[in-house]
C-alpha cells in the first residue's frame, strides 16, 4: 500500500466544515424557536448521522 502526501487543508476539511456545522447547530439551538429549532435540527442532525454512519459501516472495528 502506498502512501500519497495530502495538504493540511485537504485532511481537515470535512471534520472543520462538520464541527462549524454543529457549532451553529448549538447555537441556532440557543436563539429560538420555529426556524432556529429547524436549523439546530439539521446542524446538530447531520454531524450524529455521520458518526452513526461511520460507527456503523459494515467492516469497521470495534475499539
Amino acid at each position: 500500500m502506498s502512501h500519497r502526501a495530502q495538504s493540511t487543508r485537504k485532511v481537515f476539511s470535512w471534520p472543520l466544515i462538520i464541527s462549524v456545522l454543529g457549532a451553529a447547530g448549538l447555537f441556532a439551538a440557543l436563539l429560538g424557536d420555529g426556524g432556529w429549532d429547524a436549523l439546530a435540527w439539521l446542524g446538530l442532525g447531520i454531524p450524529a448521522l455521520l458518526g452513526l454512519r461511520g460507527l456503523l459501516r459494515p467492516g469497521a472495528k470495534a475499539p
